[in-house]
C-alpha cells in the first residue's frame, strides 16, 4: 500500500465490510465496474480495495451464462441495515429485477461481512449465509482478506477456502 493510500485511510471512519459483486447480463465486466464506482460514490462509504474480476461458473441454476464476480472492501459509517438499503438501491438503479432464484441478473450486491457482526433478521443475515459454500465468493474475498475471520465460525477466509467442497470453475479475468 502506498503512502497516499495509508493517508486516505486515516481520514475514514467506520466498519470494514466486504461486498460481493456479480453480473451475467449485458456487459458483466462493465456492470461490475460500474457497481464499484457507484458504491465508492456513496456518502458514508469509502472504497478501500477491490479484488480482481473473475469469470465464474453459475451456481444453482446451471443453464445460464457464466458470471463475472468480484469483492469490494469498504469502510462504512452506515449501519448494516442502511448499507443493505443502499446496495439494493444501486441494484434497482442499474436495472436489477428479482425474478428467478439463482437466475440471471444485471447486478447482484451482497454484504458478505460487516466487521465482526453477526446479524440474523428476516431480510438481513450477516455474514452472508452461503459465503462459506461458494467458490465464486471465497476466491475474490481470499484475494483481499485471507486473514479475515468469519465471525460465526471463527475460521479465517483462507481456512474456509481449504475446507471448501464447491469445485466450480473460477477464472481470473485479465483486463487490458
Amino acid at each position: 500500500m502506498t503512502e497516499a493510500e495509508y493517508s486516505c485511510l486515516d481520514h475514514v471512519s467506520g466498519i470494514i465490510s466486504y461486498i460481493g459483486i456479480g453480473s451475467n447480463l449485458g456487459n458483466p465486466v462493465e456492470m461490475c465496474l460500474d457497481a464499484v464506482r457507484r458504491i465508492a460514490s456513496v456518502d458514508g462509504i469509502a472504497l478501500l480495495r477491490c479484488s480482481s474480476l473473475y469469470r465464474t461458473e453459475p451456481f444453482g441454476l446451471k443453464n445460464q451464462d457464466w458470471f463475472v464476480n468480484a469483492v469490494a472492501e469498504v469502510r462504512t459509517s452506515l449501519s448494516a441495515r442502511k448499507l443493505l438499503q443502499t446496495l439494493m438501491q444501486i441494484e434497482r438503479e442499474m436495472g436489477r429485477v428479482r425474478e428467478i432464484h439463482w437466475g440471471p441478473r444485471v447486478i447482484d450486491l451482497d454484504i458478505l461481512l460487516f466487521g465482526q457482526e453477526v446479524i440474523k433478521e428476516d431480510d438481513l443475515v450477516i455474514p452472508h449465509p452461503e459465503l462459506h459454500k461458494r467458490r465464486f465468493v471465497l476466491v475474490p474475498l481470499n484475494e483481499l482478506a485471507s486473514y479475515a475471520i468469519h465471525p460465526a465460525f471463527g475460521v479465517s477466509v483462507k481456512g474456509l477456502m481449504q475446507r471448501l467442497q464447491d469445485d466450480s470453475r473460477v477464472e481470473r479475468i485479465s483486463i487490458t
